[in-house]
């Protein structure tokens, strides 16, 4: 690898409408590259001479939208430029590789953003940037609770009626131990539900 700069993209998940293909195309002719290219029913495809080589970028329609698929290695620095703009305009995912003398660093995209980097020497390896987590372990184990709750609400209030329809039963028969034990227990499924409520 020494002193070759080469960019590779696996991964690849961008979907985009019609609009942004043409944009893009727009972007590499103003570069200056020469191009063209070809539509069938199932697939879009635009071919890129970059120096010596012919770049063939993918594109396979889905319904209106279209999505690239392949993986690309790039040589030449613009058109990687430009593939990553393509990548943040879609907001899509990617891992890129960067080659660069006998080093590798290794992106993860999401949503067009960067979430983790990782820069490989040798058998080296270390994390130059990892995104925070958009959700803690906190709010895992508050949304956890608050499935719980919604799932214990239905059954206290089947709780509650059975105690009522019990307590109703144990009023007509005029059984005093049967109302005490009623009232209690529906006095502490009231407490639960108020606090489960809150």
């Amino acid at each position: 690898m020494n002193k070759i700069h080469e960019v590779e993209y696996c991964n690849l998940d961008a979907r985009f409408d019609r609009r942004l293909i043409r944009n893009f195309i727009k972007d590499l002719i103003q570069e200056g590259y020469s191009l063209y290219w070809n539509e069938s029913d199932r697939e879009f495809t635009i071919s890129i001479r970059s120096g010596r080589k012919l770049v063939k970028l993918q594109f396979q329609r889905i319904g209106e939208r279209f999505k690239i698929v392949g993986n690309y290695i790039l040589r030449d620095e613009k058109l990687a430029e430009l593939m990553e703009k393509l990548i943040n305009d879609t907001r899509g995912h990617a891992v890129v590789k960067r080659f660069k003398d006998r080093q590798i660093v290794i992106e993860n995209i999401m949503f067009g953003e960067i979430i983790r980097m990782v820069e490989i020497n040798g058998v080296e390896r270390k994390v130059l940037y990892e995104k925070e987590p958009a959700i803690t372990g906190e709010e895992v184990s508050t949304a956890i609770k608050s499935r719980r709750i919604e799932e214990r609400i239905p059954v206290l209030r089947m709780e509650m009626d059975y105690e009522l329809a019990l307590l109703a039963e144990a009023l007509a028969a005029g059984d005093g131990k049967r109302i005490e034990s009623g009232k209690r227990r529906l006095e502490e499924l009231r407490q639960e539900m108020i606090t489960v409520e809150m």
